[in-house]
């Protein structure tokens, strides 16, 4: 039984990016999530992005859950000093096990899986399937392509305005922070 008031899932690369940047928020994240009393749900790997999170949540004193597939405990180094390690059988059930438990959802920099992921919930939040606070953390304006490639999928016509208001883009930790803390409460 988790005793954290929120848990919010994090999507982020299995890499550490290029700067030094990327990795300093995921750590100051990691932080945030104890002090805030949040639970961190995330791919369960101890490598790149996703395994400073998880490190520096679980040595602030924040309850981890981690989910990975099968196919991925040795290549994202399954991290298994998790409060809660979750083995899927593949990437569909690692999604949606992840979603489940998660009040809230950020994406962190990242590559093709966290653009996947970051998709889907946004797909299932335009459908009306879910009501989840969706945060892209904007590092050293990392994000912003994707927020002008939204822009000009509204303005192409694929998309309602409308769809924009699914996310909040932050800039910072501190803002991060502050937004779901809003969300949350």
């Amino acid at each position: 039984m988790s005793t954290a008031k929120f848990s919010v899932c994090v999507y982020c690369g299995a890499r550490d990016g290029g700067r030094s940047s990327y990795r300093a928020a995921a750590e100051a994240f990691g932080i945030a999530l104890a002090q805030e009393n949040w639970r961190l749900v995330y791919g369960a790997g101890d490598v790149g992005l996703m395994g400073a999170v998880a490190r520096s949540a679980q040595a602030a004193g924040a309850e981890t859950f981690g989910v990975i597939p099968e196919h991925l405990v040795k290549r994202e180094v399954g991290k298994r000093d998790l409060t809660r390690y979750v083995v899927t059988e593949n990437m569909h059930e690692r999604k949606k096990v992840m979603f489940m438990n998660s009040d809230a959802i950020v994406v962190l920099p990242g590559g093709a899986g966290s653009l996947d992921e970051f998709f889907e919930a946004l797909t299932w939040r335009q459908l009306g399937l879910h009501a989840k606070p969706i945060f892209l953390l904007n590092v050293d304006g990392y994000w912003s392509p994707l927020v002008a490639m939204l822009d000009h999928i509204v303005a192409e016509g694929f998309a309602d305005a409308s769809v924009k208001g699914f996310l909040q883009v932050v800039e910072d930790v501190d803002q991060l922070r502050a937004a779901l803390r809003d969300a949350l409460s």
